[in-house]
């Protein structure tokens, strides 16, 4: 793996960061709103706002003492810390207080250090890849100009963690991903997205979105994931670090 390419990605990326527009009226009320501070909630504890850090019992396993590794894995982790920043800005707006706790983000913090690193690595690439629908859709839906740049501020690092994630498993040794890992994947994938759709669906519902156009875009997206990492491992590449930017400017500019 070429890490020190994914450190410079990750130096760079701390630039040209545009900040929401906090000072923006606000374009919601009611049960929109109260539906939708809740599931700001949640994901502002997920997002950083609990353990920032690689949790599980044999963590060391995949750090492996590497100095270069652990900083690379802390500059990750530290946008994640930053994405709770973000979401506790628009708590802020709102007059909403983050929360400290909650029993789906404590069972995940549970089933993350008892599963090993393997299985946490996974998880986190999963909530990845479906957290990115979900600000992807918020940001389609909601009118809120400021909730907007927050979403555009996540969508623009999840890429580059989900293309990392990408390399990283790309980078193991000997391993094949073929249709039977494909479609056990995906089933996580859509296993994943179901426990985000129960506790958030209700406040992306509020404003126009819908269950299929939710597990379309993780299809989608495990889809892109798993055929772009078969591809890399046959053509013996890599995904480069901006290359889902690189793609979502294409296909806006298509769009356009």
């Amino acid at each position: 793996m070429d890490v020190e390419k994914w450190l410079e990605h990750f130096r760079k990326n701390r630039l040209n960061r545009v900040e929401p527009d906090w000072e923006a009226p606000i374009e919601i009320s009611g049960q929109q709103r109260s539906d939708l501070e809740r599931s700001l909630q949640q994901f502002q504890l997920g997002d950083g706002g609990g353990p920032a850090s690689l949790i599980a019992w044999n963590r060391e396993n995949f750090l492996g003492g590497d100095d270069v590794m652990r900083l690379l894995v802390g500059m990750w982790f530290k946008e994640e810390e930053e994405h709770s920043r973000l979401l506790g800005g628009a708590l802020k707006r709102f007059g909403v207080t983050p929360i400290s706790n909650h029993w789906s983000f404590s069972l995940f913090c549970k089933v993350r250090v008892l599963g090993g690193v393997k299985f946490e690595l996974y998880a986190l690439l999963l909530t990845e890849i479906t957290s990115h629908v979900y600000h992807k859709m918020l940001r389609r839906h909601c009118p809120d100009a400021a909730v907007k740049g927050v979403c555009q501020m996540i969508i623009r690092d999840e890429a580059g963690h989900i293309a990392f994630h990408r390399a990283r498993l790309g980078w193991v040794k000997g391993r094949r991903y073929g249709f039977c890992w494909e479609a056990y994947f995906i089933a996580r994938g859509l296993a994943a997205g179901t426990v985000l759709w129960v506790n958030h669906g209700k406040a992306l519902r509020n404003f126009g979105a819908t269950s299929f156009e939710f597990y379309r875009g993780i299809w989608r997206g495990m889809r892109t994931f798993t055929r772009g990492l078969r591809s890399d491992l046959a053509r013996g590449r890599v995904v480069p670090a901006d290359f889902f930017r690189r793609e979502r400017g294409l296909r806006e500019k298509v769009a356009s």
